[in-house]
């Protein structure tokens, strides 16, 4: 299944449905109700419709170093355990929203990453059940103010602004975590490439692990780290992120 929000042209308000073929089937709750989906009876023409980011996390947790050759690029240490921080609800974007680059800083980059959309309460859970709590997955871009990221010592600030989390198109539990192609485009010029194998710890894993030190809530996020390739995006440039089986997340830069 492929999960989406949307609005129409008739009203703001966020609908929840899923793909078929074309049309978008409109039902009443994505996040895992313990039954059949329940379908509202309306269907729309997916060209018809305002794709809106594909899930509504109360907090996006984050991995900073999970791929080998983005650690060599940082030329830092590999991690024994996940390096984690937080991107606040406030910094969500829409596929095709715009990502603002704010006054304080001069340099802004993406990350493009696979993210792990959870489906219900998740709290101590071990690795073979973690695949139970997982909606499913979608693109991501962990934007980042680069030159802020050093002065802190810390990244709220860095990774916290409004805009900086592109979510979408979709979520799909339709793919294999552990062999995904992803990729990130800017100005169509390929930039990361890499494959979703090379992760240092797995999505099972990364859930698990959170979950004993947090509890995770339906439509919570968990961006799973970036390959090699990172770069800073200037005003009127286009980033895509996509990755295998989950569409492409296309944002502009303002």
């Amino acid at each position: 299944m492929k999960y989406v929000m949307f609005s129409t042209v008739e009203d703001d308000d966020i609908h929840m449905g899923y793909l078929n073929d074309e049309k978008i089937v409109e039902i009443e709750n994505i996040y895992d109700t313990e039954g059949e989906l329940v379908e509202c009876g309306k269907s729309y023409d997916r060209e018809s419709v305002i794709l809106l980011a594909p899930t509504i996390p109360t907090k996006a947790l984050c991995v900073g170093l999970n791929y080998k050759d983005h650690i060599e690029e940082m030329k830092l240490v590999t991690p024994k355990s996940p390096v984690i921080f937080i991107k606040p609800a406030s910094s969500v974007l829409d596929p095709n929203g715009e990502i603002i680059r704010p006054e304080m800083s001069q340099r802004v980059d993406y990350e493009a990453e696979l993210a792990i959309v959870i489906k219900k309460e998740c709290k101590n859970v071990s690795i073979e059940e973690s695949k139970d709590y997982i909606l499913g997955y979608t693109c991501a871009n962990d934007v980042t103010a680069r030159d802020l990221q050093d002065q802190n010592g810390q990244w709220t600030i860095c990774k916290g602004f409004d805009t900086f989390l592109p979510l979408g198109p979709y979520v799909s539990d339709e793919v294999d975590p552990t062999n995904l192609k992803i990729e990130s485009r800017l100005n169509g010029k390929v930039m990361q490439s890499s494959n979703t194998k090379n992760l240092l710890f797995t999505c099972d894993y990364l859930v698990s692990y959170l979950s004993k030190v947090m509890t995770l809530l339906p439509g919570d996020v968990i961006l799973t780290g970036t390959p090699s390739g990172i770069h800073k995006m200037e005003a009127g440039d286009v980033i895509e992120i996509e990755i295998e089986g989950l569409g492409v997340l296309r944002n502009e830069v303002v």
